[in-house]
């Protein structure tokens, strides 16, 4: 089967006058200078609406969406009961002097949901949570160090970004060690060279960063590594910004069988409402609650709404085990086109946010060139980073990615992408 070849003329030219008006046009990882949109021609630059698994770009273009806007849609986009909420909840108040009630609700919920939370504190963006985090630690152990594990992503506040970023100076990243995930040698060793002065380690419950296959914790590295951290006085920071709700609704701690001091929510939390929360054991409060962190539009109540009807939706739908369910046959099912034409195709990660490398080519064009081509057919893919699965997408979509997957890939071998 063959599928029409999409192009942008009204992206294009929508592009062209925002660069007049817009830093870089499009800024941040969703614009086209980042190098996750190669080659440039081949992606839509702005959308025009979306629904359930799919958005239309400017020039009407429909895609099955497998980034869910870089993770928020986990229900699907403009889900009916979560919209209800929101807008019910607007018609009495948002963004109010003194917060709503719901509020509390809304933390009631998380704690009630979280294993490792008995506490709640709202936010807007994950990284201002992951922040807030690092400064609790600090308060806690008034100690300065922080242990990272190198290919991680925590947010672009200057302590999470490297030496060599622009604006990035020496004094944000002092305290910065880097180390390999899953080498606990490494970081037994690292910890007793530091002993008294390390704050706290922050890390993604699995290595999905971008650019390389996605790493699953060894066994037994997480039990070591929390058994470390509560001997040493290291506060244990889990980053579930991006796999909150998609392995397990009590936190991807949980799912790997260890509990976090602090961990961070923000994507799948309330189905693309602006809200994030930074949870944490009983025993770190006070610290929290010592510390100056606000922001203008961190209590409005329209997110909270939000967030109460996505994770009652959820634990309706069991959405872990579905998500695993649709990862594992949508990839499956991309695996066999790639071997049906010669190629090996790298699937790693969970299911639920799995990431695609094409392993035929080192330098990742040929990669690239299969991606550009889903997309340019009505897959939204990107080259370098993990993908999502959300409640709204069925397994017709997954047939008919798995056919534009392998036209696409029919396309590439034969030149004419």
């Amino acid at each position: 089967m063959s599928f029409p070849i999409y192009d942008y003329p009204k992206s294009r030219e929508a592009f062209a006058r925002a660069l007049n008006v817009i830093p870089s046009g499009i800024y941040g990882h969703q614009g086209p200078s980042e190098g996750c949109y190669i080659p440039y021609d081949a992606y839509p630059l702005y959308s025009s609406r979306a629904k359930g698994t799919k958005f239309w770009d400017a020039d009407g273009n429909e895609y099955i969406d497998y980034m869910c806007g870089y993770g928020p849609n986990v229900l699907g986009y403009c889900d009916e009961s979560v919209d209800a909420a929101a807008l019910e909840q607007l018609k009495k108040e948002n963004c109010t002097t003194i917060p709503s009630t719901i509020m509390v609700d809304f933390a009631e919920l998380l704690v009630d949901t979280a294993a490792s939370a008995d506490w709640a504190f709202f936010a807007k963006n994950g990284g201002d949570v992951t922040t807030l985090a690092i400064m609790t630690a600090r308060a806690a152990t008034m100690r300065k160090k922080i242990i990272f594990f190198k290919g991680y992503y925590h947010g672009v506040a200057p302590w999470a970004q490297k030496l060599d970023y622009p604006g990035v100076l020496e004094e944000d990243v002092r305290n910065n060690i880097y180390l390999q995930f899953n080498d606990y040698d490494a970081l037994e060793k690292c910890v007793s060279e530091n002993k008294g002065k390390i704050a706290a380690i922050i890390s993604q419950p699995y290595m999905h960063g971008n650019f390389f296959d996605n790493e699953l914790p060894k066994e037994g590295f997480w039990k070591k590594t929390r058994q470390l951290c509560t001997r040493e006085g290291i506060v244990l920071i889990i980053d579930d910004v991006r796999t909150g709700f998609r392995l397990d609704l009590e936190g991807s701690d949980h799912f790997y069988g260890f509990k976090a001091d602090l961990i961070c929510f923000c994507k799948a939390l309330a189905n693309g409402y602006n809200v994030s929360a930074l949870c944490g054991v009983d025993s770190l409060k006070d610290a929290v609650s010592s510390i100056t962190y606000t922001g203008s539009y961190w209590m409005s109540a329209v997110p909270f709404a939000a967030g109460l009807a996505t994770i009652k939706r959820l634990k309706e739908i069991d959405a872990p085990r579905l998500f695993c369910n649709l990862g594992l046959r949508l990839c499956a099912g991309l695996r066999v086109v790639a071997n049906t034409l010669g190629y090996h195709l790298n699937v790693s990660g969970e299911p639920a946010l799995f990431y695609l490398r094409l392993a035929d080519d080192d330098s990742l064009m040929l990669h690239q060139e299969w991606i550009a081509a889903c997309v340019r057919r009505g897959v939204f893919f990107t080259c370098h980073h993990n993908h999502f699965i959300n409640a709204a997408l069925t397994n017709e979509d997954i047939d008919k990615t798995i056919e534009i997957a392998a036209d696409a890939l029919e396309a590439v071998k034969k030149g004419r992408i």
